[in-house]
This record gives C-alpha cells, structure tokens and sequence, in this order.
C-alpha cells in the first residue's frame, strides 16, 4: 500500500487579501477586509484535489475604512468580537473549481460553496515555490448571526443581507 506525501503550504500575508462586500441603503457598495488572518493547505498534488484549506481571522481586525462602522461590526450587533473573536473555515471538498467548506461565524458554522481560481505555481525570485487562488462566495449574514437590522426613513435597508467574500491567497511550499 502506498502513502501519498502530502505537502504544506503556509499563507503568503504579504500577497494575500480577505474581503467582503455589502450593499449599503441598496444604493451603494461597502468594502473591507480582514487584517490579521492565517490559512495553510495540505495538498497531495500540485493541482490541490481534495487539498485540505484551513482559515482563521481575527473579528478585531476588520477595516472598512470607517472607524465608527468597524467599532459596530465588532460589537454584539453583529459579530461580537470580544465573545467570539474568531472566524475559521475548514474545507471539506474541493475540485479545483468549487470548494466547500464550513465557516464558523460567532460560534454558528454553516457549508458555503466558493468558487475558485487555481491561478497555478510559480518560483519566486527567492527561489520559493508559491500557489495563488482567486475565491469567491455570496453567503447570507444572518445565517450566521450577524442579525442587526435598520430600515431608512423612505424604507431602504441600510444593510444587505447578502455579503460576497472575495479572497484572494498565496501560499509558499513548505
């Protein structure tokens, strides 16, 4: 019986982003990110079948470039930074098209689906071997428990329940 040599790959955070967008009164467009965050892949193969992705962000960390709104976002109005001070998300399939996995938001984990970029290996001028992904996901945010809620004066929402995750990582070979 053979083993497969599975090998590590450990996130790249000068080369990789976490960000989401939301739409704001339905009329515009809110960006952020995530500031401290770590992922690492398990692979058996340079294609990343059935690789194993594993994520971690700090709550604290999120910018939205907005110092009021990122102190509401991690308040308990949505993720409570301070009871739950990380998000994770662990894959359990990926197909080099389609990942899923579960993502654990204040405490409540759920199967998301992201679509993915395999944007290949190259050798840096370090002499490091690195992996690039593009991924993408729309998840609803009170699923997930980040449930506040406000409606304007002329009945818009202030806040949508649709967030798209759009990440992007590069890893090193270990």
């Amino acid at each position: 019986m053979e083993t497969a040599v599975k090998t590590k790959w450990n996130l790249d955070t000068a080369h990789s982003e976490i960000g989401f967008k939301v739409k704001h009164m339905m009329i515009s467009t809110v960006t952020g990110h995530f500031e401290d965050f770590n992922a690492t892949v398990t692979a058996e193969s340079d294609d990343f079948t059935n690789a194993d992705f594993d994520f971690v962000a700090s709550v604290a960390s999120i910018n939205t470039k907005n110092a009021d709104r990122d102190n509401h976002l991690k308040s308990d109005d949505f993720f409570n930074a301070k009871v739950h001070p990380e998000m994770t998300f662990k894959s359990t399939s990926f197909d080099g098209k389609k990942m899923t996995g579960d993502l654990t938001i204040r405490n409540i984990t759920r199967s998301i689906e992201l679509d993915v970029d395999f944007n290949g290996i190259a050798v840096d001028p370090y002499g490091q071997t690195k992996a690039g992904f593009e991924m993408n996901a729309t998840l609803n945010r009170k699923d997930f428990g980040l449930t506040w809620s406000a409606v304007t004066e002329a009945g818009s929402v202030v806040v949508a329940d649709a967030v798209k995750l759009v990440v992007a990582l590069q890893f090193i070979r270990q």
